[in-house]
């Protein structure tokens, strides 16, 4: 039903390739989104579990919040708790602490866009059609990265023969098959995707194992601790080789094909970077200098209403979360070190509580957190990598840096963000083996857990900003909240009726086909939800709907 002008409902649950379960409600008027719902489906009970345990065990629970971002749970618990003991640990261990929360942030990136969204946008199946010697050039064009035709055919066969066989698997209910109006990609562009797609599977792995040096295993890290890392084996020349050598494979990959891939998507879908906009910014500051503890690499801060001429710095004491539109017992908004997660569902209602997630606010607005907030920071700031990478996005795709808030530049903002990271990592490397070099080099240090203290974690990991809030009593955790990039942009509206991120993004978006809404999609997939980060129960018996009324 292509039908430009549909008005109506439409209802997207579960929405797929996301970590968790979203449910996405929306009212289309005329063809164009007037006003959606986001509800996050499971809830999570993570801050009850821990009630009660010794704060230097809780990262161990925390980071089975999610399968994805797990390392940055863990890390953010173990800083919770050392800002309460006011407590530092070593500079090697901070050294190899940023190492793995670097290399994870880089690999969540690209199997975000690779293998989450950027199905949204090409067409798989359709590459099988395309010149391959056509496509090399252009991929050659786009990246900078010469490209061999032969290795475009050896991917089109594999592709053929999948096709061949009937069994799309993955690819069943894609929103191209039979024809959208919304793909534009030419089959050599779809063949050049496709192509990364499959490539971007064997570097997001060599990216895990790079990260698993230092962490021990991957997802759940089994190095970090309060105090410090405890991974000396990790120090060993052959093994800070190892890390290099994959690093150095990847490396190639983030800074030519996923740019490239960026300016293809940048060009063919502008209308992209025209929709899914929100106001206001938020993320905080990460990767700060492992010897003094100042001068982070990313910087976080506030920007209000897009505007890329100012920024503030980030206030603790403004950040409340509201449970009135979520399933929770009443009560007026609080301050995490006070927040209350008492849970009480009582039915999905649009007009009253529609979601297991919490509504956080700074200084009672919403804010949206992520490589989009972080990238437009640093843009703003005048950061000469981020402002050049952003600039040559921009300009070869003849778009304006306004066009950065919106579904296209959010996902450009995530490429950049991974490139300038990418980057960066050699010199925490080069850092990390000059000072595995002396036999006294030390990874963690004794301390004291204080009878009665209360800290805060911050990290920016890749969703956006995460922090953890710990108040300690007798030695033991007597509250913990967690406030979580998914929380901040797939929330439900607060006490004052004010739209999260994501809803408020979703208004404005046209649907051209109201059956197959892949601009929904698109736009709820920049964000790269983590719902299992918000909410956490299975409801075994959810079944797939999707309704258009």
């Amino acid at each position: 039903m292509a039908d430009k002008n549909y008005t109506g409902h439409i209802t997207v649950d579960p929405l797929t390739r996301i970590e968790g379960h979203l449910k996405i409600d929306v009212e289309v008027k005329n063809g164009v989104i007037a006003n959606a719902w986001s509800s996050t489906q499971l809830f999570r009970g993570l801050e009850l579990i821990v009630l009660g345990r010794p704060p230097e065990d809780v990262h161990n629970y925390v980071q089975r919040a999610c399968g994805v971002c797990t390392t940055s749970h863990a890390l953010v618990s173990i800083r919770a708790v050392e800002d309460a003991m006011k407590f530092k640990a070593p500079p090697a261990a901070e050294l190899v602490r940023l190492l793995i929360l670097s290399t994870l942030d880089v690999h969540d990136h690209l199997v975000h866009f690779y293998h989450l969204h950027a199905l949204d946008f090409f067409d798989m199946a359709s590459a099988i059609k395309a010149d391959p010697v056509a496509a090399a050039k252009q991929a050659a064009q786009v990246s900078g990265r010469e490209v061999q035709p032969g290795d475009y055919y050896m991917v089109q066969a594999r592709l053929k023969k999948f096709v061949d066989s009937g069994q799309l698997g993955w690819l069943t209910n894609a929103f191209f098959l039979g024809g959208h109006p919304s793909y534009r990609l030419t089959p050599e562009e779809n063949l050049i995707l496709a192509s990364n797609y499959l490539e971007g599977l064997r570097v997001q792995l060599k990216l895990a194992r790079a990260m698993a040096i230092f962490s021990g295993k991957n997802p759940h890290a089994q190095t970090m601790r309060v105090g410090g890392v405890t991974c000396y084996e990790s120090l060993r020349p052959e093994r800070l080789a190892e890390f290099r050598a994959l690093y150095e494979e990847c490396r190639t990959f983030i800074n030519h094909n996923y740019v490239g891939d960026l300016t293809i998507l940048g060009r063919r879908y502008p209308e992209a970077a025209s929709y899914g906009r929100t106001s206001n910014f938020l993320d905080f500051s990460d990767f700060y200098d492992p010897e003094t503890g100042k001068n982070p690499f990313i910087r976080g801060g506030i920007m209000w209403k897009r505007d890329l001429k100012h920024t503030e710095e980030f206030d603790p004491a403004q950040l409340q979360e509201h449970v009135t539109r979520g399933w929770y017992k009443d009560s007026p908004p609080k301050h995490p070190y006070e927040g209350v997660t008492d849970p009480a569902y009582s039915g999905y209602d649009p007009n009253g509580k529609y979601s297991w997630a919490k509504a956080p606010r700074y200084k009672g607005e919403p804010m949206e957190t992520g490589p989009l907030a972080r990238r437009a920071l640093a843009y703003a700031r005048g950061e000469k990598e981020t402002v050049e990478r952003l600039n040559a996005w921009l300009s070869a795709c003849n778009l304006k840096p306004e066009n950065l808030f919106s579904t296209m530049g959010r996902t450009a903002s995530r490429m950049v963000e991974a490139v300038v990271l990418m980057n960066r990592i050699e010199g925490w490397l080069n850092d990390l083996a000059d000072r595995a070099k002396h036999p006294d080099v030390e990874l963690n240090k004794p301390w004291k857990m204080p009878d009665k203290a209360k800290g805060v974690g911050y990290c920016a990991v890749t969703r956006g900003g995460l922090s953890h809030w710990i108040r300690i009593e007798g030695g033991k955790t007597a509250n913990y909240q967690m406030v979580v990039p998914s929380t901040w942009n797939l929330g439900p509206r607060c006490a004052a009726g004010k739209l999260s991120p994501v809803e408020e993004s979703l208004v404005g978006v046209p649907v051209a086909d109201p059956d197959r809404p892949v601009e929904i999609l698109r736009t709820v997939h920049s964000f790269d939800p983590c719902i299992a980060c918000a909410v956490h129960v299975i409801n075994a018996g959810k079944e797939k709907s999707f309704k258009v009324l």
